[in-house]
């Protein structure tokens, strides 16, 4: 199946280290952010902590996907987690740099980086 303009998914699984990975793809913006805010919100209540977003196969990310992020790092935070991010195309990084994020966020190479940033989990 192709990928087409606009689409978006979020996709959540476990990861290692306790941690939940979270694989963007596609166009996160206005029109989909909500869907990410959903994803993140269940794995938040499902009892996550430790995020780890994957961007490699996201293209585009508007300062309203950048805002999705922005609703959850403190209660996260509040509850001994992180949200690090990973894999990011330049074009999502130089947005990222733009607006100051990467004071805000841990943003990694890679996911593996990610993940093992993290303390052992207990």
């Amino acid at each position: 199946m192709s990928k087409t303009p606009n689409t978006f998914i979020a996709d959540v699984r476990q990861g290692p280290n306790d941690t939940c990975l979270i694989d963007l793809t596609g166009y996160l913006d206005a029109h989909t952010a909500s869907d990410l805010e959903q994803v993140i919100k269940a794995a938040f209540d499902g009892g996550c902590r430790r995020f780890v977003v994957n961007f490699a196969d996201l293209d585009y990310i508007s300062s309203a996907g950048l805002g999705v992020f922005m609703v959850f790092i403190e209660d996260v935070k509040r509850d001994s987690g992180d949200i690090k991010m990973a894999a990011m195309k330049d074009k999502v990084f130089t947005v990222f740099d733009l607006l100051g994020f990467q004071v805000l966020f841990d943003i990694f190479n890679t996911v593996d980086e990610a993940v093992i940033a993290f303390p052992d989990a207990q």
